[in-house]
């Protein structure tokens, strides 16, 4: 079989692979791309090269690991090897307007969206806006930059504040507030082109920031529970957000479906809200998706390990069966 590398940059990220390719036996090879030195001339070694780079490196200290992503992925594809959500689909994971557009491209509905690119911009970008409104960072992740305002003037004074986050590209956004018919939203977990589960996370206490891994939830200073911006009620410890959206069957599945094969995406988790004004509204696309404990516990069918028995598809030589 051919090797599998894991290219990420969070370890507190990895453990539940990990444990997935060992349970299947199957050896994987970790590049951990937080800085390094890649030799142009150097070809890579074979294998199959799954990506798992994030939007939010940079809050991890990790500043210099999307443009390091690209050199490598850009160095691996030039050579003719078999990327998984590699260089194009990085792009994708790092912007939130080229989420959009492809998900627009493709006839999934999505929240009216505006760009301000530069933060002199913000106040023209959301001339207009109905409110209540929110702004979000175009590159992020973990609810980096959503903040919800009540009038054009709260987004003035907060501009001007020194609270003000600067998005790390410069790019902020002014999209419509959807209000939900309940708190949650549900996140649709695809595996080289099947859908494995839906889980669903309460905004209630999740707020913006709905990052599924365990690590997620708990602050590493304090070691309690973390309250994100948005959320309405403290989160208790041993609390859980996130559950199996139990026979979860939507057309929206094979809207999905139907968006990563047209944008070669191969593993990600996509996320919408069930409008109270009856819309489904698809936000976001997290193409370095990560896997909760307890959804694991309820689901069927494990997504880490239906993520190992895809790339080990794509390893195995032709004349053997993909491991199952």
């Amino acid at each position: 079989m051919t090797k599998i590398f894991a290219l990420h940059e969070n370890p507190d990220w990895f453990p539940p692979f990990a444990r997935a390719f060992e349970a299947s036996g199957v050896e994987v090879e970790e590049w951990l791309l937080t800085d390094g030195v890649l030799d142009l001339d150097q070809e890579p070694p074979e294998g199959i090269f799954w990506s798992r780079i994030s939007a939010s490196a940079h809050t991890r200290d990790h500043g210099l690991s999307k443009d390091y992503a690209r050199a490598v992925l850009s160095w691996l594809e030039a050579h003719g090897r078999r990327t998984v959500n590699g260089r194009g689909i990085l792009e994708l994971e790092m912007s939130k307007i080229d989420q959009l557009t492809a998900l627009k491209a493709a006839g999934i509905d999505t929240p009216r969206t505006v760009a301000a690119i530069g933060k002199h911009r913000i106040l023209d970008a959301a001339e207009g806006f109905p409110v209540p409104f929110i702004t979000k960072h175009n590159q992020g992740g973990k609810g980096l930059g959503v903040r919800k305002f009540e009038s054009h003037e709260e987004l003035a004074e907060y501009v001007e504040s020194p609270e003000f986050e600067e998005p790390q590209d410069g790019i902020t956004l002014i999209q419509e507030f959807i209000q939900a018919a309940e708190p949650i939203i549900t996140r649709v977990e695809i595996v080289g082109g099947e859908f494995i589960y839906a889980i669903q996370a309460d905004t209630a206490r999740g707020g913006f920031q709905l990052c599924p891994a365990d690590a997620c939830a708990i602050d590493p200073v304090t070691g309690k529970p973390i309250m994100p911006p948005g959320a309405t009620i403290e989160p208790e410890e041993g609390q859980q957000l996130f559950s199996l959206r139990e026979g979860f069957d939507h057309p929206i599945i094979a809207k999905y479906l139907e968006f990563t094969r047209r944008n070669n995406i191969e593993v990600c988790g996509i996320e919408f809200i069930e409008t109270a004004d009856g819309r489904v509204l698809t936000y976001d696309v997290n193409t370095n998706t990560n896997y909760n404990a307890v959804v694991e516990a309820q689901a069927p069918r494990s997504a880490p390990a239906a993520l190992v028995a895809y790339l080990s598809s794509l390893a195995a030589p032709a004349s053997e069966p993909a491991l199952r």
